[in-house]
């Protein structure tokens, strides 16, 4: 469910033509919700909170929608420079490098983190939203992070993320020479409770699943694409270590650190479909200067 036809924002308000079958009616209000919840695809439950808000209204044959109201952003902006892959109305993907968190830990320190970083892009924008992330990365993984910039675009985009409808696509060099066999790795991760900050092959884990979709070898390396159908902490960092092949780098899960200071492990892609429109977006994230380093001095044939 998606909408097809022109779109306006205004201020607070999205304004939506959905034509004179729907307008026409004699009782607006409930064709105007049929048409939101059955046609658009409006969550129910960000329908319940705008008509109790009076966050609905017809203008004409146009029907407006407060789904960019003034909100605080849940975390103080610092400045730091942002690369920005996408954005529009409703979403917002950043090019996360490494070093950085998405989001503060449960400390409250004052760790610089993505999300400081977006808040400060935003109130550069002059946009006022909170700051939410649909998933994250580790701190030395670097690649796309995708942000929902009001409420019906959050509610949307964590429902794909249930569904698994939104694709995630890797590129990582590990160790060794990966045989072309390897395809799936669909193994349990939970917590080690012999280190905190690791996780391992589990029985009583969660379930975990890792495609890997291409492979080059060289003599003492592979270069890997994978898409993850689950999203545990650290998942391709514990398949791949668990399968023999940790990630160049990856000092925590077994990996050699001296030619690499960190997990060589970089997001590539990332496809969602708009939460409005239904469009397919695909954002493609350039790879940093080190893992371009990394894979020259690997020799890999093409």
């Amino acid at each position: 469910m998606s909408y097809q036809g022109s779109w306006d924002k205004r201020g607070e308000w999205l304004e939506l033509i959905p034509g004179k079958s729907i307008a026409g009616q004699a009782d607006q209000e409930e064709a105007a919700r049929q048409w939101l919840l059955e046609t658009v695809g409006m969550p129910e439950k960000l329908y319940r909170k705008l008509r109790h808000e009076r966050g609905i209204e017809w203008r004409g044959d146009r029907l407006r929608l407060i789904l960019f109201p003034y909100r605080e952003y849940g975390v103080e902006p610092v400045w730091h420079e942002l690369e920005v892959l996408y954005e529009d109305d409703f979403c917002l993907v950043a090019n996360k490098p490494a070093g950085i968190n998405v989001h503060g830990d449960s400390t409250g320190g004052e760790e610089l983190t993505l999300n400081h970083a977006v808040a400060a892009y935003y109130q550069a924008s002059g946009l006022y939203t909170a700051v939410r992330p649909i998933h994250r990365l580790d701190k030395d993984t670097t690649g796309p992070v995708l942000y929902a910039k009001n409420e019906y675009a959050q509610l949307k985009l964590d429902e794909d993320m249930r569904e698994k409808k939104i694709a995630r696509i890797y590129a990582a060099i590990v160790q060794g020479q990966v045989q072309d066999g390897l395809t799936t790795i669909d193994l349990p991760i939970g917590k080690d409770r012999h280190h905190r900050s690791r996780r391992r092959v589990s029985l009583t884990g969660q379930q975990a699943v890792t495609h890997i979709l291409s492979v080059e070898r060289s003599r003492y390396a592979s270069l890997l694409r994978l898409r993850l159908e689950t999203g545990r902490t650290h998942q391709i960092r514990v398949h791949m270590s668990h399968m023999g092949h940790p990630l160049i780098g990856d000092s925590l899960y077994g990996g050699n650190a001296r030619p690499f200071g960190r997990q060589a492990l970089h997001g590539e892609r990332l496809i969602f479909a708009h939460p409005l429109t239904g469009e397919q977006i695909e954002v493609l994230a350039p790879w940093p200067e080190d893992m371009l380093q990394l894979k020259e001095d690997s020799l890999f044939l093409s």
